[in-house]
C-alpha cells in the first residue's frame, strides 16, 4: 500500500481549474518531486493534500485513509506536515516559539524538547538565533525554521513547497544537503522546487505537471535524460 495516494484530483480556483484529474502515488521512504512552470499546479497538489484547499473531485489517501474530508488540523496528527511556499514563519515569535508552535497536537513535554534539541543539531544556525524573533531572521534562517518547525510534528511525510526559492546558492545546498539527510532517515518527502534539475537528482521519482495536468511520471534518472524534460525545464 501506497503511503500517499491521490486519485483523479481536480481542484478550481473560482473559474479557473488549477488541477485536472491527477493521480499519483508515494511509498513510505521515497523522496518524490513535482515539477513543472509556475501556475502548473504544483503547490496546489501540496495545499490539497494538506486541506488548505478543498477539491472539486477525487480522493486523498494517506495509509489507504480518505482525508479528502478532514480538516487541515486533522491532516497534521495523521501524520502529514507542510512547510509551505514564502516559508510563513510567525514572524513576531521566536525562533523557540515557533518549533513549540510546530509541535502544538503534542503533549509529550519531554521528547518535544528532545525534538527541539534535534532541530537545535540539525539547524546550529537556530540555536544560535533561538530566541531572536523569526521576522530578523535572513531568508536562508526562515527557511531552516519552517521545515525544522514542520518536523516538529514528527510527520509520515513531509510537504515541502519551493524550498530554495530566493535563497544564495550556498544556503541552497545546506538545504538540500539536509533534505538528503532526511531521506536517508527514511522520511517521506514530496517536493514542490523551481529548480527541475536539483530536485530530481535528489528525489527517487518525478512527476511533471502542465497547466494542472500530469503530463510525464518516471524514476529520477529517466526524467533527467528525457529529452521533452531537458529542453523544457533543464535548460
Amino acid at each position: 500500500m501506497a503511503l500517499l495516494e491521490i486519485e483523479n484530483l481536480s481542484v478550481n480556483y473560482g473559474g479557473i481549474q488549477a488541477l485536472q484529474a491527477l493521480s499519483l502515488s508515494i511509498a513510505q521512504g521515497e523522496v518524490v518531486t513535482l515539477i513543472g512552470a509556475n501556475g502548473a499546479g504544483k503547490s496546489t497538489t501540496l495545499r490539497a493534500i494538506s486541506r488548505i484547499v478543498n477539491a472539486r473531485q477525487g480522493r486523498i489517501l494517506f495509509e489507504g485513509k480518505d482525508i479528502s474530508r478532514l480538516s487541515p488540523h486533522e491532516v497534521v496528527r495523521l501524520g502529514v506536515a507542510h512547510s509551505p511556499e514564502g516559508r510563513r514563519v510567525l514572524t513576531r515569535q521566536s525562533v523557540y516559539d515557533n518549533l513549540m508552535l510546530g509541535a502544538y497536537i503534542r503533549n509529550d513535554t519531554a521528547n518535544i524538547k528532545a525534538d527541539i534539541d534535534l532541530q537545535f543539531k540539525r539547524f546550529p544556525r537556530l540555536q544560535e538565533r533561538r530566541n531572536q524573533l523569526a521576522g530578523t531572521l535572513s531568508g536562508g534562517e526562515q527557511q531552516m525554521l519552517a521545515i525544522a518547525r514542520a518536523l516538529m510534528s514528527r510527520p509520515r511525510l513531509l510537504l515541502l513547497d519551493e524550498p530554495s526559492l530566493g535563497l544564495a546558492p550556498l544556503i541552497v545546498r545546506e538545504i538540500f544537503s539536509i533534505i538528503r539527510e532526511l531521506h536517508a532517515e527514511g522520511v517521506t518527502i514530496l517536493l514542490v522546487e523551481q529548480n527541475a534539475s536539483l530536485a530530481l537528482q535528489n528525489a527517487d521519482r518525478g512527476y511533471v505537471l502542465e497547466a494542472g495536468i500530469l503530463t510525464i511520471t518516471g524514476k529520477s534518472s529517466e526524467l533527467l535524460d528525457d529529452d521533452r524534460v531537458r529542453q523544457a525545464y533543464l535548460g
